[in-house]
């Protein structure tokens, strides 16, 4: 991940006082979701530049209900950006990645030589011939294994193709710079291209395929 202005997570937590009310028993869901956010940001968020902000929801309970339509009734809220994506349970640590990525990659650049697959695609096996033929330096992000790869590829090709168009992988970067697939990627390198009609379209096909 590249360095960039923080993403802010906020958490309102069942805790805090409001006139005559306080709250006096701990709220197990709120310690679970912050346990999550912190074990979040050590591993899939690891180098994504957070700020992480714990709020008593009573002592500020109308802070979340100033979105429309109101929402934010129930601790534990979970908002990133300004945007909840989590209340009233223990969050999912996948909802948290993908909101975190997203916001990250909308303000920072991609930067460097990418390739974004997985084990078992031959096209992405001949991307990284390419790139050995190239003698061409490259990171590899494994999007079944990483879900932080997943959604930062995901984040980063939506935004230039489509959100209805279908994600292929490999998808490929070259300091920097969009390339596509890995035939795209040959043809940047001149190299031979394998065309491969049962390989299906990809994210940068012309025209979709023609059903029957």
């Amino acid at each position: 991940m590249n360095e960039a202005q923080p993403v802010t997570i906020t958490l309102y937590r069942w805790a805090g006082r409001w006139g005559p009310f306080k709250v006096k028993i701990p709220c197990g869901e709120c310690a679970l979701t912050a346990d999550v956010i912190q074990d979040t940001l050590a591993h899939e968020l690891a180098g994504v530049p957070v700020t992480l902000r714990a709020r008593d929801w009573l002592s500020t309970w109308w802070e979340p209900l100033k979105l429309l339509p109101p929402r934010g009734y129930h601790a534990p809220i979970v908002m990133v950006e300004g945007a909840i994506i989590s209340e009233g349970e223990a969050l999912n640590r996948g909802v948290l990645t993908q909101a975190v990525i997203n916001a990250h990659a909308a303000r920072t650049p991609m930067q460097g030589t990418h390739l974004f697959g997985k084990d078992n695609c031959k096209h992405c096996l001949r991307a990284k011939g390419y790139f050995e033929m190239a003698k061409l330096a490259f990171t590899y992000h494994d999007v079944v294994k990483s879900p932080a790869a997943l959604y930062e590829m995901l984040a980063r090709v939506k935004p230039l193709v489509g959100p209805r168009t279908p994600i292929t992988v490999p998808q490929i970067w070259i300091d920097g710079e969009y390339i596509g697939g890995a035939d795209q990627l040959g043809k940047r390198l001149a190299l031979t291209v394998e065309p491969n009609p049962e390989r299906g379209q990809n994210s940068l096909t012309a025209h979709p395929a023609v059903r029957a």
